[in-house]
């Protein structure tokens, strides 16, 4: 990934941030055929290891837990909050009509390698954790024990755990810090009132 040095993010922590708000990664690998992409959730943990781990589930009749052996190299990639912007958003355009339009996005290329788990108590744990993190806000939140045993014991026996032991993050944010305050600054009042509230307000301070 190309990233000019003030994009860069070298702080962990807002690594950290943009995946655990953004937790639908895609998981790339070498497959077979070549490049393949699998859309997945994961949950983020910083603890194990210097770097931290990914864990997430996979349904049994995707081939990617038979085809990636343990140890596999993969990268998976967690996009932040993003949204095209116009040059007429700039108060500097419109004195000297020398800008074009971009994109700005936040970013985790985060690389490890695969461990496969066939086991029904990491993947019962895992799904029970998800549960929790991903129903908090409801006001009566979904919880595995609202099914019968026998159905959630089928519904496990279909999936299989993955877990990603990171060994890099690489992280951009490309949030308009190469351009003039006003400017920056005038594009995030024109996302928040279009609805890129996440955005704006990350380029109202970008760090």
């Amino acid at each position: 990934m190309y990233i000019p040095a003030h994009f860069a993010v070298p702080d962990p922590a807002a690594l950290h941030r943009i995946i655990r708000e953004h937790p639908l990664g895609m998981l790339v690998r070498q497959g077979g055929d070549g490049l393949d992409a699998d859309h997945i959730p994961f949950e983020f943990n910083p603890t194990p290891g210097p770097l931290g781990t990914l864990t997430a589930h996979v349904a049994r009749a995707n081939p990617l837990w038979q085809q990636c052996a343990t140890g596999s190299p993969v990268m998976v990639v967690f996009r932040g909050a993003e949204a095209f912007i116009s040059p007429s958003w700039y108060p500097s355009k419109h004195e000297s009509h020398r800008q074009v339009p971009t994109w700005n996005y936040e970013v985790v290329h985060a690389h490890g390698t695969l461990t496969v788990h066939d086991d029904e108590r990491f993947v019962r744990g895992l799904v029970a954790r998800l549960t929790r993190q991903h129903e908090a806000d409801e006001p009566r939140p979904w919880k595995m024990t609202d099914s019968a045993p026998e159905y959630i014991d089928s519904m496990l026996r279909n999936i299989v755990g993955i877990e990603v032991t990171l060994t890099a993050l690489v992280g951009k944010s490309k949030l308009g810090q190469n351009r003039e305050a006003r400017d920056r600054l005038n594009a995030a009042a024109v996302l928040g009132e279009r609805g890129h509230a996440e955005l704006a307000r990350r380029m109202r301070d970008p760090g």
